[in-house]
């Protein structure tokens, strides 16, 4: 039985029963492999399109007996399933703004796909607006920090979103109505770019300089109320 790492099974977690699941960027294939051997995905397919993780999968693959169930293929994104060919989709191991072009290159993959677990490692409100523009809505979320990195776990099914704050789009309207401890985490990423780049500016100090200081404490006071919303009685 394969081990997955905390982050790969609270992916595995949100995928539903007797599904056949496409997982995108799937590195070795690990999380199809765990999901096919537990009897949640009665099929699968490992994408990936850089040759070594491509081999190291379809040798995992192999060496657990599932070569008949579990179909390994090199491509970019989404051209490794057909359409109707899966019910979910799991994309994780790399940042919001790949998620959201792969999902943008791939439309045309997406009819039949009833559910989307996409796991961002940064700039997670890319997936969210193409979320909601294409139809998709979020219906859980989480973060967590594994390795010293700090990932989401967007999950969306087909449906109407209306997210108009920006950080909800930022941080998730899940994340933010549960409170959840680790958007402080993340918060203090934020700010801590936001240091930087201040002392930056004060280094050497520009006409241009002096509007993003005000763009730049604008945000750090917008950070600073959602850290204080989720410390609020958490």
């Amino acid at each position: 039985m394969i081990n997955l790492s905390e982050r790969l099974q609270r992916i595995a977690s949100n995928v539903p029963p007797n599904v056949k699941v496409a997982d995108i960027g799937s590195d070795h294939a690990y999380l199809p492999i765990y999901l096919v051997q537990k009897g949640v995905a009665t099929a699968a397919v490992a994408g990936e399109v850089n040759e070594g993780p491509f081999r190291g999968a379809d040798r995992h693959v192999r060496e657990n007996g599932l070569a008949d169930v579990i179909s390994v293929r090199k491509g970019d994104g989404l051209a490794v399933i057909a359409p109707g060919e899966v019910d979910v989709i799991t994309i994780a191991g790399m940042g919001g703004y790949n998620i959201r072009e792969i999902l943008e290159a791939g439309k045309d993959k997406l009819p039949g796909v009833s559910r989307l677990v996409l796991s961002p490692q940064g700039d997670s409100d890319r997936v969210r607006k193409w979320l909601q523009l294409h139809g998709w809505m979020i219906i859980d979320e989480d973060i967590l920090t594994e390795d010293e990195r700090i990932y989401e776990i967007i999950v969306a099914e087909r449906g109407e979103m209306n997210i108009t704050d920006e950080m909800e789009l930022e941080f998730g309207p899940f994340n933010l109505a549960r409170k959840h401890p680790k958007v402080v985490d993340r918060v203090e990423y934020e700010q801590g770019k936001i240091r930087r780049a201040l002392a930056a500016i004060e280094k050497t100090p520009t006409e241009n300089g002096l509007a993003r200081k005000q763009e730049l404490l604008a945000r750090r006071a917008q950070l600073e109320e959602v850290r204080n919303h989720v410390q609020t009685n958490a």
